[in-house]
């Protein structure tokens, strides 16, 4: 116990040990105290600062990183279906491209100066410009994507071999597929293009993936999801520093399905050469075609006005082609067949025939006088009738004349009436305009479809504050004013007048079953005459498309001039079917702003109703 006493040394006994008397305690300055605790704030500070930066401001982008390393995507391409015409031809296709791609993962860790040389190489060899691919990284890095960023599709053999031998291993070269269009602007509206998916895109459809390239109009939009296919995918967990951690996990690309379409691309071509051949002609660039198959709706061709390069769509560096289709005044990329709506001028006429006689407002055999004008009496002042003018001298004509020699005096009459003849009046005519599901949409399988215009009298009162008056019923009667309709709603019609009153919605996918809307078919007798009408259109001496008699074959039509611009320009219009009895085609012709009315339109159609008949013999033959 003496021993373990002789051990507790107390702390001030082991302060003394070995120092002697001189030493003192003193008490810490505060000076130091106060710069200890200045040290340790900054210390404190800085982490905690770091820590926000790291975990807030960059928390999105590192979480992106790690996820990007954690599940690093290697994609395959998957080449999109095949589109073929109703035989079989080939009119929307894949061939083998080059891509430039960048890694971004391996990008974000290269040095500065790395990342510099990385975007001078691109905008060196293939034209893509530095701060185009710093948005596009950007963009990919905030979606927190793990594959690899497409940053110019179709390369040249040239580009290829450039950044290959460049040897950076961020920036790389993938094989894959290009959409190719081998009927180029011919079928560019009714094919449509491909493009890369947007921002807008992948936030809208989170099955999308940056990489893919999906349908932007036409069939190539409309059925996307079954010629898109699926894209190949090779995953591989990585850590933090891009070390593989297990084993690849690999899904093959899958092909997008084939799709046949209802069109005939020889005479879809056809159709589009004519067409731009006769506005170059008349010095002008607008204008529509649609043929469509009267017994079941299904389209053959489907031509618009001026159109555009597919192919400038689906490859890198055509963005100055871009561009001028985009800002061009007269919108190439703009389909006119089933979009647009114009005011149908005459073609309206033989609707408004079939209505009259169904109505029983007159008999086929009933007649009128036109000297070139109706006058009706004016209560105010008797000495000056309003008149309303024909196009022409008439004479004596009924429902078929009427159609035929496209009278304004006859359709005035039946559908606002004169003297002891209650005309259709608006009611009905509107009625009978929705009969044949004018105003509304066809339903065609194709993207943007337009619905026209069906004027009333309650619309004019809210608009105008003016109520309707006879002369707006005259107007509408002969097909001008405010009634308005696409060109597919006008061949839809056309078709039905043909077929003897069934309504099909006309489609361009040929596995599609035909689809009756609407059937008027028990009108017969008042069909037969509109019917007789068409014909005499092309037979009569004074008919309005008389030089299609001379065609091989029975064809039957009609024509229209429609006023636009405040009656400064008028819209041409041809509509018709052939043969006349059995027909399997009916068409419709706009020529926009046309010199000359309708007969800029009829030599179109007519040279087009030959083409068909020609390779139908030809066909026939084999």
């Amino acid at each position: 116990m003496r021993r373990q006493k002789e051990n507790d040394w107390g702390l001030e006994d082991a302060l003394d040990l070995g120092f002697g008397s001189e030493v003192r305690e003193l008490p810490l300055h505060q000076g130091s105290l106060t710069l200890v605790g200045v040290v340790a704030a900054l210390v404190v500070t800085t982490i905690v600062g770091r820590m926000l930066w790291l975990g807030v401001a960059q928390g999105s982008y590192y979480q992106d990183l790690a996820s990007m390393n954690v599940n690093y995507a290697v994609t395959t391409d998957a080449p999109r279906g095949v589109i073929t015409d109703v035989r079989g031809e080939v009119i929307a296709d894949n061939a083998p491209s080059f891509s430039l791609q960048l890694d971004v993962r391996a990008f974000v860790k290269e040095s500065e100066a790395e990342r510099r040389a990385i975007l001078e190489l691109a905008e060196r060899e293939v034209g893509v410009p530095t701060a185009e691919s710093q948005q596009k990284i950007e963009a990919h890095l905030k979606a927190g994507r793990g594959e690899a960023l497409t940053l110019y599709a179709g390369l040249s053999e040239p580009q290829v071999v450039a950044i290959r031998a460049a040897k950076r291993p961020a920036i790389f070269v993938r094989e894959g597929y290009q959409r190719s269009y081998p009927y180029g602007p011919a079928a560019a509206h009714v094919i449509g293009y491909t493009g890369p998916v947007s921002a807008e895109d992948l936030e809208r459809d989170s099955r999308l993936v940056p990489s893919d390239v999906i349908g932007r109009q036409g069939v190539e939009a409309q059925y996307d999801e079954v010629l898109r296919g699926k894209l190949g995918v090779t995953v591989q967990a990585r850590d933090a520093r891009g070390a593989l951690l297990g084993d690849e996990r690999t899904t093959p690309a899958l092909a997008g399905a084939p799709l046949q379409l209802t069109l005939d691309a020889e005479l879809q071509e056809y159709a589009y050469e004519r067409l731009k051949s006769q506005l170059d002609t008349l010095g002008r660039s607008r204008g529509a075609v649609v043929i469509v198959d009267p017994r079941s709706g299904a389209v053959r061709a489907l031509v618009s006005l001026p159109s555009y390069d597919p192919t400038a769509f689906t490859q890198s560096g055509r963005s100055d082609e871009r561009v001028g289709y985009l800002t061009n005044p007269d919108r190439p990329l703009y389909d006119r067949v089933v979009s647009g709506a114009y005011t149908p001028g005459s073609t309206i006429k033989p609707l408004h025939g079939i209505a009259a006689l169904s109505e029983g407002v007159v008999s086929p055999d009933w007649t009128i006088f036109s000297p070139g004008y109706l006058d009706i009496p004016n209560p105010w002042n008797p000495d000056k009738p309003t008149r309303y003018v024909d196009w022409r001298f008439q004479g004596t004509i009924n429902v078929r004349s009427a159609i035929a020699q496209s009278s304004n005096v006859y359709f005035y009459a039946v559908g606002g009436g004169t003297g002891g003849l209650k005309g259709l009046g608006i009611t009905r005519l509107r009625d009978w305009w929705q009969k044949f599901l004018l105003g509304e949409k066809t339903g065609i399988d194709l993207p943007s479809e337009g619905v026209g215009f069906l004027p009333s009298p309650e619309w004019k009162e809210e608009q105008t504050g003016t109520p309707w008056l006879l002369g707006d019923t005259y107007n509408v009667s002969i097909g001008q004013g405010d009634l308005t309709t696409t060109p597919i709603q006008l061949v839809t019609y056309i078709a039905a007048v043909a077929n003897g009153g069934k309504v099909y919605r006309p489609f361009v996918n040929a596995s599609k079953v035909p689809e009756l809307r609407a059937d008027l078919s028990g009108n017969a007798d008042a069909f037969r005459q509109a019917q007789m009408g068409m014909r005499q259109t092309v037979t009569a001496d004074l008919g309005t498309a008389h030089t299609m008699d001379a065609l091989p074959f029975d064809v039957a039509g009609k024509t229209g001039s429609a006023q636009i611009h405040n009656n400064a320009k008028e819209n041409a219009f041809f509509v018709g079917y052939a043969p006349y009895e059995n027909p399997e085609i009916a068409i419709a012709v706009l020529v926009e702003e046309a010199k000359q009315g309708s007969m800029n339109a009829v030599p179109v159609a007519q040279d087009i109703f030959k083409f068909w008949h020609e390779k139908q013999a030809e066909e026939s033959s084999e």
